[in-house]
C-alpha cells in the first residue's frame, strides 16, 4: 500500500507506540507526536490597565500558556495551513 507521506503525518520516526493527548479546543485524543503546539504569552492584567502600568514604569509579566491542538482544530483557527494544490505531492508519486 503507498504511503502518503514520508513521516505518516507524526513527528515519531521508530518510536513504537506514542500516548494520547486530547485537544484543548474539543478534547479530541490525539496521538502526541501527531498533535500541533502552540506557545503564546499571557499576560492576567487587562491590557488598557497594562499599558497604563508601563507608562509609570512597572514591568509586568507575561506567562507562557501552552497550547495543543488535533489537526482539524489546529487548521481551522490557522495555526497549520492547507498546502495549494500544486505543493502538494504528486497523486503519481509512491513511496
Amino acid at each position: 500500500m503507498p504511503k502518503k507521506r514520508e513521516s505518516r503525518g507524526r513527528r515519531k520516526g521508530d518510536k513504537g507506540k506514542s500516548g494520547a493527548v486530547p485537544c484543548d479546543n474539543c478534547g479530541r485524543l490525539t496521538p502526541a507526536d501527531k498533535i500541533i503546539c502552540v506557545t503564546r504569552l499571557y499576560s492576567p492584567v487587562d491590557p488598557a490597565l497594562a499599558r497604563e502600568l508601563e507608562k509609570k514604569g512597572a514591568v509586568i509579566m507575561k506567562y507562557p500558556m501552552k497550547k495543543c491542538y488535533c489537526v482539524s482544530c489546529a487548521v481551522f483557527y490557522g495555526i497549520a495551513k492547507v498546502r495549494a494544490e500544486e505543493e502538494r505531492k504528486p497523486k503519481g508519486l509512491q513511496l
